[in-house]
Order: C-alpha cells, then sequence, then structure tokens
C-alpha cells in the first residue's frame, strides 16, 4: 500500500510523474516475479538504471524499436507475464499505434503502456518528440483503458493498481522534474472514478494530468472575483466517469476542460461527446494546446505560450463566463 507523508510526497513530485513510475516498480516487481518491465533505449531517461541493476531478470532494454516492444510484451503477457512497457509518448501511442491496437487492444493482452513526457514536458526537444495527440489516439481503441495521473502520488497510485489490473491500459505520465503536489495525504483512487478536489456553484472544471494543479490555482483566482468554480480530477479518459459529470457539471452554466493535449480528441472531446447525448447540457469551453504545431522551448515557456498556467486559465474562464456573471448555457430539453 502506498501511505503518503510529508517526506515520500515531496519525492515523488522531486521526481515528477516519470521518476515516481520507476521509484515505484522496484517495490511491485519485489512482490511479483511475473513482472518485467521494458523501455526503448530510455534506461536511464526513465530513471530504470537501478531497477535494471536490481532485477536483471525483470528488465529488457529493446532499444529503439518501439513497435517490436510492443509485440514482445504482448507475447510475453500471453505467456502470463505482468508487463510495463514504456518509452516517450509520442513514440509509443504514433509509432506503435498499430501494435497497440492489434496485439494489446484486440487481443486484450495483459500490457501496460506508460507513455512519458507527454504533452510539453520534452522542451527543448521539439515538436517530433512533443505527445499532443495521444490521448485522442489510445481512447479510440477497444478494450484500452487510458489513465492520466496529476502528480507524483497520483501515479504512484495508478501504477500500483495497473500493477493488479489484468488487461491493456495506457498511463499518459505528463509534467516535469518538481511535478506540483495535488494530493499532499492519502485518499482513494480508483480507475474510472472523478475525484471532486473543490465545490463550486457557477462553473466546473474538468481537468486532467498537470493541468489538474494549474485549475486548483486558477479556481482560487476565480473565487477571489466572485465566481466559484468546482474542479474535478479526470485521472481516467477512458472509461469515463459521467455519472460525476452529470452529477456536478449539469448544476452549473459552464464546463470547462483543461488538458496538456490537443484541443481535438482529448478529455474536451470525451466530455464533449458524453455532453451531446444528454438531455441537458451547460455550454463547454475546452482549453488545452490549439490545433497547431508548436515553437522550441523549454517547459514553462511553452505552458505560457498556450495559455496553460494558472493565471491564465483563470482569465480565459472570466471571459467566457461574463463579467456579469452569467454564461450563455446550450439548454437542450
Amino acid at each position: 500500500m502506498v501511505n503518503p507523508n510529508p517526506f515520500n510526497v515531496r519525492f515523488y513530485s522531486k521526481l515528477g510523474q516519470r521518476g515516481s513510475f520507476a521509484a515505484i516498480m522496484g517495490e511491485i516487481a519485489a512482490q511479483d516475479d511475473d513482472l518485467v518491465v521494458m523501455t526503448a533505449d530510455l534506461t536511464t531517461l526513465t530513471g530504470l538504471t537501478q531497477f535494471r541493476e536490481k532485477f536483471p531478470d525483470q528488465f529488457i532494454n529493446a532499444g529503439i524499436a518501439e513497435q517490436n516492444m510492443v509485440g514482445v510484451a504482448a507475447g510475453m503477457a500471453k505467456e502470463g507475464k505482468n508487463v510495463f512497457v514504456t518509452t516517450y509518448s509520442n513514440f509509443l501511442a504514433m509509432r506503435s499505434y498499430e501494435q497497440i491496437r492489434i496485439q494489446l487492444g484486440y487481443m486484450k493482452s495483459n500490457v501496460k503502456v506508460i507513455g512519458t513526457g507527454s504533452g510539453l514536458a520534452m522542451g527543448m526537444s521539439g515538436n517530433t518528440h512533443y505527445g499532443m495527440e495521444d490521448l485522442s489516439l489510445m481512447r479510440a481503441i477497444p478494450n484500452l483503458m487510458v489513465v492520466s495521473p496529476a502528480d507524483g502520488l497520483e501515479t504512484v497510485k495508478a501504477i500500483k493498481k495497473a500493477a493488479h489490473h489484468k488487461g491493456p491500459m495506457y498511463i499518459r505520465l505528463s509534467g516535469a522534474l518538481r511535478n506540483p503536489i495535488v494530493y499532499d495525504e492519502d485518499y482513494e483512487f480508483e480507475f474510472g472514478k472523478g475525484i471532486l478536489l473543490r465545490k463550486g456553484t457557477d462553473i466546473s472544471i474538468i481537468a486532467t494530468g498537470t493541468m489538474v494543479h494549474e485549475s486548483l490555482v486558477a479556481a482560487e483566482i476565480l473565487s477571489d472575483n466572485g465566481i466559484s468554480a468546482s474542479v474535478i480530477d479526470m485521472h481516467t479518459i477512458k472509461p469515463l466517469d459521467t455519472a460525476m459529470i452529470k452529477d456536478v457539471c449539469c448544476q452549473t452554466d459552464l464546463v470547462v476542460t483543461v488538458e496538456e493535449h490537443s484541443v481535438i480528441g482529448g478529455l474536451g472531446g470525451a466530455v464533449a461527446e458524453y455532453l451531446s447525448e444528454i438531455s441537458y447540457r451547460p455550454r463547454q469551453v475546452k482549453i488545452g494546446i490549439p490545433d497547431a504545431f508548436q515553437r522550441v522551448g523549454d517547459y514553462q515557456y511553452l505552458l505560457k505560450e498556450n495559455n496553460l498556467t494558472g493565471p491564465q486559465i483563470a482569465d480565459r474562464i472570466h471571459e467566457e463566463y461574463g463579467d456579469d456573471g452569467e454564461s450563455e448555457p446550450n439548454m437542450i430539453r
């Protein structure tokens, strides 16, 4: 079990989501002889050097051959192994898409795909390494669960749950080192169940990954300006917690989705698809990475360029909600 305390919460934050994944894998491997971790030439950059040294028989470096890695992982899973594969999210989601679709989704192989450096986290590596489309691609594959933790502690909880989950899963790790803390004490984590972090009456913010923290910052700023905002950590994109969306969001005039992902097809798209099916729906605003390739720069620069910091999110919501405190909901009865 994960037993959060001030020390390990800060430790996971310092490591970031990618480092938190590596840190917890050793604990899982010590308890599960069938666990196998595979990487595509990213042993050091995914923090798995110590794991490789301590568990050499449970570690495979497939080299720069992501498609082969997924195929081998599927074969090992069919032989009873509990397999985790990891590399940068853009290479897994796009270069290995066919293998994930057929050998994991179609075959229901027990493989956990860990996409690191998603969103804009790869910074100076440029557009070839930015993972802006992975959620839209992964959630389109049948039988594949899609998860995006909010911080280091939630990453640890998600990975430990995933180790006991039978079936294919994509876990998106976002952010850089010193990942801002969302959870500083223990809480209940369950796949497919969003977490209401803040209750508001005017608008509902549904966020995932790094944007959960930024949305909490935005909600505090909005509160100072007389706008009451709910904030939901929607850590599971598929299956989506539609019950929470209906319960929380349909009590407010405006729903805002926030993600470090393209505004096309990710969390915002998933929420919009659900809202289109119900008889009453509030207006939705999607905040994310615009439909455009990015400039090259460090991570914080890229977040600001895409208006994905807490104050910028608050400004956008304030603009959309209106100075008079009234939005224009879509009322379909």
